[in-house]
């Protein structure tokens, strides 16, 4: 007969065993999930694309519907906290006219009643919504609304602060991992722990060469967490390299969203226009449905060509 601790024993293994199992799988509050042998979760990044136009926002939020996106992704800052003293009063010319960094970053940001809009819109139209927040205190803004997740961007990888403040609110967190080192990135990884995460691989170029995206650093990061999901997020021109990072294993894209590649705004060259949007997810779905399960079979379509075509029917007698 089995005593308490070897029950109890083998008991941990089991649980240490689910974990093992679930670890690789995120559940979105609404039945949503992200990991192995999911479809990808396709996010249109609106970010500040929107250049402080509601009305704006609705358009991309319509046409990322259209496009058959999963999410659209906002930015969340304070302003007095994200902006170095230094860059405050630099002006640059913008679509108001000559203005100061921090008026400008003042212009772009949503408030709550802008918000309490989007919320409700992206529920009318049956699509996510989150925000990649930049502090703190956008971390409690952003909560009011009980996203479905959160995101950090690249340049917070090595905010451990701010990357604990978004895992305690106990929903699933995406990091970038651009513009990092392997032990920045391993550094932030043990700094929040592995349980409801989601690891994406970026380079933050803007818009970003091809020889510079190394879509292989997406197999490196399975290959060291081979329990939790890799995503991409990607800021190149082109659609064909976020369709080939679901290929090799992605399981969640994010790319930057916009109406056109002209507009006004620093993010707008690298962002995807809705006709490319449809475009690419397409393909990705396409892509998805072609992989397959790996296990070889004989198609009922190929029986015709078999019997026609085959002129030994077996190697074996």
């Amino acid at each position: 007969m089995k005593s308490l601790f070897e029950m109890a024993s083998a008991n941990y293994e089991l649980i240490n065993l689910r974990i093992k199992q679930t670890n690789d799988m995120i559940t979105l509050r609404n039945g949503k999930k992200i990991g192995k042998n999911q479809p990808a979760y396709i996010v249109a990044e609106i970010g500040i694309n929107h250049n402080g136009s509601l009305d704006l926002a609705k358009r991309l939020i319509d046409d990322a519907v259209k496009a058959g996106c999963d999410a659209v992704k906002f930015q969340k800052r304070t302003p007095e906290l994200c902006v170095p003293m230094e860059q405050r009063n630099i002006e640059r010319d913008t679509p108001w006219g000559r203005m100061t960094y921090m008026e400008y970053r003042y212009k772009v940001e949503f408030g709550f009643d802008d918000y309490s809009e989007i919320d409700a819109y992206c529920k009318e139209k049956g699509i996510d919504w989150f925000a990649s927040c930049w502090d703190e205190e956008a971390v409690d803004f952003i909560e009011a609304f009980n996203p479905s997740l959160y995101k950090s961007a690249s340049a917070s990888l090595t905010d451990h602060a701010l990357l604990k403040k978004m895992k305690s609110t106990g929903k699933p967190l995406v990091i970038s991992t651009g513009m990092s080192t392997m032990e920045e990135i391993t550094d932030a990884v043990e700094a929040i722990g592995l349980d409801n995460l989601v690891i994406a691989h970026s380079t933050s170029s803007y818009p970003c060469p091809p020889q510079e995206l190394n879509l292989r650093m997406i197999n490196t990061l399975e290959g060291m967490y081979p329990d939790t999901p890799i995503g991409y997020s990607g800021h190149e021109t082109g659609l064909s390299t976020t369709v080939a990072a679901v290929a090799i294993g992605a399981r969640f894209v994010e790319r930057h969203f916009t109406l056109d590649r002209a507009m006004w705004g620093s993010d707008q060259a690298a962002s995807v226009e809705p006709g490319g949007m449809k475009r690419m997810v397409s393909k990705i779905r396409d892509v998805e449905l072609a992989l397959g399960n790996g296990v070889k079979q004989v198609y009922e379509s190929e029986m015709k060509a078999r019997k026609k075509l085959r002129r030994v029917k077996s190697v074996k007698s």
